[in-house]
């Protein structure tokens, strides 16, 4: 099934499409739209796919772009995907910080096709890359027209998975020139472990993370040291503090990283994940500049929950 159905307009129908729709609100929504495919799909169990929608929404933001949501879930026994699709010209409140949402998608795809709703969201990428794409499409009249304007798209569904399908491309970096004061800013700000490090024209230099941090705040001996009784009173991190505006991120960087092309297949990532016991990659794109990363618990969340 997925080697024929290669477009995401493939997944449509304009039975399932609304047009033109002032929605109260998210959950009233949601409702419509599950609704509607309950209509023209009666199998469907509309109570289970209410359940697994409303779980989703609340664990996971389905905000994937300014203006584009897209609510999902993976639903057992389903025998298709099942799209169904809302325009909204004057925009919803979807609990975002993205602001209002004018275009909604849900994806109710089986269980047991785990890659199935990453190939349709990489497809969704391509459709609406194009600046401007989510306000036309909230503006189209009629689901004639919705199905046209995606009937024309040349971006297809992957066969397989990349790393690129899988990665998150806002990566937060520091400078390796950036102060030892900056990294413990970025840490403090951001909430990651780890920081990938770059130079001023955008090459890879390497990481540095929280533990990087305390070994270099810490003299080596004493992590060899049973008893650390006789200098409970001593102060390295106050030191270590002292000099952070004079320290440079280059200073205590690491310069061994794992790198993975964009193109890589993802299935090629949880071999490198359990081979090099690391819990993040590093995805580079033409020229070996930085793309994104992909972060292991976000990998597996893609893959079995999200």
């Amino acid at each position: 099934m997925t080697e024929t159905l290669r477009h995401f307009h493939d997944f449509l129908s304009a039975n399932n499409i609304l047009c033109n729709v002032k929605s109260p609100n998210r959950d009233e929504l949601l409702r419509l739209l599950l609704a509607m495919l309950k209509r023209h799909h009666p199998e469907l169990d509309l109570e289970l796919a209410a359940r697994e929608v409303k779980e989703r929404e609340e664990l996971f933001p389905t905000v994937i772009a300014p203006g584009l949501a897209v609510p999902h879930a993976r639903i057992p026994d389903l025998a298709i995907p099942l799209v169904a699709m809302a325009c909204l010209p004057d925009g919803i409140d979807f609990a975002s910080e993205m602001g209002p949402v004018k275009v909604v998608i849900l994806l109710l795809t089986p269980v047991d096709e785990p890659n199935l709703h990453m190939q349709l969201l990489a497809a969704l990428a391509g459709d609406f890359g194009s600046e401007g794409m989510v306000d036309h499409v909230a503006a189209l009249k009629t689901p004639a027209e919705v199905i046209s304007c995606f009937s024309g798209s040349e971006h297809t569904m992957p066969t397989y998975l990349k790393a690129a399908d899988v990665m998150r491309g806002n990566v937060v970096t520091l400078y390796e020139n950036d102060t030892l004061q900056t990294a413990i800013r970025t840490f403090a700000t951001s909430g990651i472990d780890e920081v990938v490090v770059i130079d001023h024209t955008g090459d890879l230099r390497g990481v540095v993370s929280l533990t990087d941090l305390l070994k270099f705040s810490l003299p080596e001996h004493l992590l060899w040291m049973e008893d650390l009784t006789p200098i409970y009173r001593f102060q390295p991190f106050a030191d270590m503090l002292k000099s952070a505006d004079d320290t440079r991120v280059a200073d205590i960087m690491r310069e061994e990283f794992v790198t993975v092309d964009r193109e890589v297949p993802a299935v090629q990532l949880a071999k490198l994940f359990l081979v090099h016991q690391i819990r993040k990659l590093i995805i580079t794109g033409p020229g070996g500049k930085l793309a994104g990363v992909v972060e292991l618990k976000e990998f597996c969340a893609k893959l079995f929950w999200e």
